[in-house]
């Protein structure tokens, strides 16, 4: 940006001349300018550079201070250089799966615009792989983020700041950071579920409040506690349970110890918490319904330069009781496991810089009751159910290429609730997405494709291995299908994607999902168990999707994105009674 001051213009009797480096921010840009050069006469009496702005950007005196003509005595215009850099895009809830995200972040620039703990390479891309969920302004978990920065109250440049690092102690080592959001979400479906859910043309409507304190005691010592309530309601609703009401209740709670070990960043994490450590498309947040899930427990990990191992033990908090603060531990319902994830040395493809990261993990589930329920041919049999998760998946970016590819295969047993009769259990799941981003494109454009297959069984039979792959946790919400009547059971899918980002803060999607079982002997799966028609589908194939989705960060805090989808049935699920549908959903979030 090149300003030029007005004849006469001084500072402290003297004008001056010079370079610098200038937010664009001080200057009263919007939070999306980009790099430019603006010329122009700023009268001294209007100087934009505040007092503030000038420690900020101090400004070097040229050789020659006074610049009077020698002919003329009067002293001549002076060119002020301020060199603007591009301002980073708005990057407040960056989604889960690393690949084809709106803007390509690299590790340096993640850790420059938003605020994660310092990971290293780990940090790359939206920091999902340092273990703790994708981190941009803000985090999925709140307690990923680090303020410390603002320390320094020359940092502050947000009016939430003051909420986000409060100093308890003179020199600032005991301090406390504040973290809310609320989101505003709507559903519409003229035939949900496939049409097998009544009534049709169902409008839903749901809120919920998510507000918690960070409490650091030094530099290895913190507390943590989030509270939440939540309510639903609208026209022709359905499945109003304890994951769309809830009252006020603790739904974090842990305290945590940090210290240097044999080289790593080590921490150990009790109490109830969130848990991000594993693949997206495999186990997420439950972000559709109101509540999402959280785990009582512990957690503890090391991250060196370019390894981190991860291991925990958790049972599910039990969030059905309908009275304030009253949740207790599920004891029914466990999960454990261990993962390690290894960032190769950076290398170069198609002329072009590129990284990626190896994991290996082992995930455990114990289910029992109706999670963990198995599909019959007339039902469900309930029973426990014990599911071993032996995975590995590779993802990074190499150049223009984008990629993620996993698999895991599903062992464990299976026991029925009334004869004790066990049946092993022999699944698997193959999940990759693949894709090409437009270099030095303006639109940020990104084309890829996403397949998955989850095998099935053979629901008549009441012996032998339970072929049937289950992911009872539901993974990331819009990865495999927007208005989630699909689920990871006994399904194979296509979808070739497209995504632009025309703005900074403005991006658009469009998907186009292709559905078949992948046995035709195991029943049709949603994200509750499986469908029933009213007839027989003897059908493979199930339907398409066809799926858009808009996301505007207004600002830095509040969002809004939008949904639409609409399933198509196959003929031969509309024979079995099946129904086509469209879908709407809506979230409106304020979060800081």
């Amino acid at each position: 940006m090149t300003a030029t001051r007005a004849q006469g213009a001084t500072t402290q009797g003297a004008t001056t001349q010079g370079t610098s480096t200038l937010d664009t921010s001080t200057l009263g840009a919007p939070p999306n300018a980009v790099q430019g050069t603006i010329s122009g006469t700023i009268p001294h009496t209007a100087h934009p550079l505040s007092p503030r702005t000038m420690a900020r950007a101090p400004v070097t005196p040229s050789a020659n201070p006074a610049a009077i003509h020698s002919t003329t005595g009067t002293a001549q215009p002076e060119s002020m250089m301020v060199h603007v850099g591009p301002r980073p895009p708005i990057q407040t809830y960056p989604h889960a799966n690393p690949v084809g995200q709106p803007i390509v972040m690299t590790g340096a620039q993640n850790r420059i615009n938003g605020h994660p703990y310092d990971w290293g390479v780990f940090n790359r891309g939206n920091g999902e792989s340092a273990g703790f969920g994708p981190v941009g302004q803000y985090g999925i978990a709140p307690w990923a983020e680090d303020w410390s920065r603002l320390r320094n109250s020359t940092k502050h440049t947000d009016p939430f700041d003051v909420l986000k690092y409060i100093p308890l102690t003179p020199d600032g080592q005991v301090w406390i950071s504040f973290s809310g959001e609320t989101r505003l979400r709507n559903w519409f479906e003229t035939r949900p579920n496939l049409g097998t859910q009544k009534p049709n043309d169902s409008g839903r409507f749901g809120v919920r409040n998510l507000y918690g304190a960070d409490l650091h005691i030094g530099s290895h010592l913190r507390f943590f506690g989030q509270l939440i309530n939540a309510d639903a309601g609208g026209w022709g609703g359905y499945g109003y349970g304890s994951t769309y009401r809830k009252r006020l209740d603790a739904q974090q709670a842990f305290v945590e110890t940090r210290w240097n070990l044999l080289g790593a960043k080590t921490g150990f994490m009790f109490g109830r918490q969130q848990f991000l450590d594993a693949p997206s498309y495999m186990l997420y947040n439950r972000e559709t319904p109101n509540v999402p899930l959280s785990w009582d427990g512990f957690r503890a990990y090391a991250i060196w330069k370019r390894i981190r191992i991860d291991g925990w033990d958790f049972v599910q908090t039990n969030d059905s009781q309908n009275k304030m603060f009253h949740d207790t531990e599920n004891y029914s319902t466990r999960l454990y496991g261990f993962d390690t994830t290894w960032a190769p040395p950076d290398f170069r493809f198609l002329g072009e810089r590129g990284y990626s990261f190896v994991d290996a993990f082992y995930i455990g589930y114990k289910l029992s009751g109706s999670s963990g329920a198995i599909a019959t041919q007339t039902g469900t049999a309930t029973g426990s159910n014990t599911r071993n998760n032996f995975g590995v998946r590779w993802h990074g970016q190499a150049g223009p290429i984008e990629f993620s590819v996993g698999a895991v295969w599903q062992g464990g047993v299976f026991r029925y609730a009334k004869t004790n009769i066990a049946r092993n259990v022999s699944a698997y799941a193959i999940n990759s997405i693949v894709g090409y981003r437009v270099p030095k494109d303006r639109l940020h454009t990104f084309a890829g494709v996403q397949t998955d297959i989850y095998s099935g069984g053979n629901d008549a039979r009441k012996n032998g291995d339970i072929g049937t792959y289950i992911s009872p946790f539901n993974p990331q919400t819009n990865y495999l299908d927007t208005t989630t009547y699909m689920t990871a059971s006994n399904l194979i899918s296509v979808a070739p994607l497209v995504r632009i980002t025309p703005f900074k803060s403005v991006s658009l999607q469009v998907k186009f999902p292709l559905f078949w079982r992948d046995s035709t002997n195991d029943r049709v799966y949603k994200s509750s168990g499986a469908y029933s028609f009213a007839g027989n589908f003897g059908g493979k194939f199930i339907g398409m999707a066809p799926q858009a989705s808009l996301a505007w960060q207004i600002n830095t805090h509040l969002s809004w994105t939008q949904y639409v989808s609409r399933f198509m049935t196959s003929r031969a699920l509309n024979d079995a009674g099946g129904s086509s549908g469209t879908y709407y959903q809506s979230n409106f979030v304020f979060r800081f």
